[in-house]
C-alpha cells in the first residue's frame, strides 16, 4: 500500500510540476471567490416581499440568473394570517438558509411559508433550474397576489 501511495505522489509531482496552477492567469477560471457560488461577488439582494391583506406582493417580476445567489426578506404586517406558496419555484432553487429572528434553518425542501402574526424572514438561495415560476398567496386569483419569477 505504501508503494502505491509513493508512486502516486511521485506521478502527481512529476506530471503536475509539483505546484497547483495559478487560477488568476487562466482566462477560463471562475470569477468567484474561494466560497464559489456562495461568495459575496455572486450575492444579490432582491426587493422585499410584503405580505399584507389586499396589498400587492411586489412592484415588478423578478429575473434571476441560474447560478446566482440571492437573498430576499419576506415580511408580514400582521393584518391577516397569510401564506406564500410556490412549490415549483422552491424546487428550482437550492435554499442555503432561512433566518427567522436570528434562528437559521437549513431545509432540504420547501412548499410554502406562512405567517400567523407580524414578522420577517430572510431566505438565501441559489437559482438553479431555468424557467418561469411564481410565488402566490394561496386561495387568491388576483395578479397582485402573485410574484412572477424567471430564472434565465
Amino acid at each position: 500500500m505504501k508503494s502505491i501511495l509513493t508512486l502516486t505522489t511521485l506521478a502527481v509531482l512529476t506530471l503536475g510540476g509539483g505546484a497547483l496552477p495559478a487560477l488568476a492567469d487562466d482566462d477560463d477560471a471562475p470569477t468567484f471567490g474561494l466560497a464559489g457560488l456562495l461568495s459575496n461577488k455572486n450575492k444579490h439582494d432582491l426587493p422585499e416581499v410584503i405580505l399584507s391583506s389586499g396589498m400587492p406582493l411586489a412592484d415588478a417580476p423578478w429575473v434571476l440568473k441560474s447560478g446566482g445567489y440571492y437573498e430576499v426578506e419576506i415580511t408580514a404586517d400582521g393584518s391577516q394570517e397569510l401564506a406564500l406558496a410556490g412549490p415549483e419555484f422552491f424546487r428550482a432553487i437550492w435554499i442555503d438558509e432561512i433566518v427567522i429572528e436570528g434562528l437559521e434553518i437549513r431545509p432540504l425542501g420547501l412548499d410554502s411559508v406562512e405567517f400567523d402574526e407580524a414578522g420577517t424572514m430572510e431566505i438565501g438561495f441559489i437559482a438553479l433550474k431555468p424557467g418561469t415560476y411564481n410565488l402566490h398567496v394561496p386561495g387568491t386569483t388576483g395578479d397582485t397576489q402573485r410574484l412572477e419569477i424567471t430564472i434565465e
